[in-house]
């Protein structure tokens, strides 16, 4: 199992990007298995 973690101060932009780019490089990689991938933990 590999772990990703994405680490953001405060930024609004890179965090939504990485985000979206991760969602659909883990759609495409899972062929269906993973229908929505979205977590969000609101650090600040």
């Amino acid at each position: 199992m590999s772990r990703v973690v994405f680490v953001c101060l405060g930024n609004i932009c890179r965090s939504p990007a990485a985000e979206g780019v991760f969602t659909h490089m883990a759609k495409q990689a899972s062929r269906g298995l993973i229908k929505e991938l979205s977590v969000r933990y609101g650090l600040r």
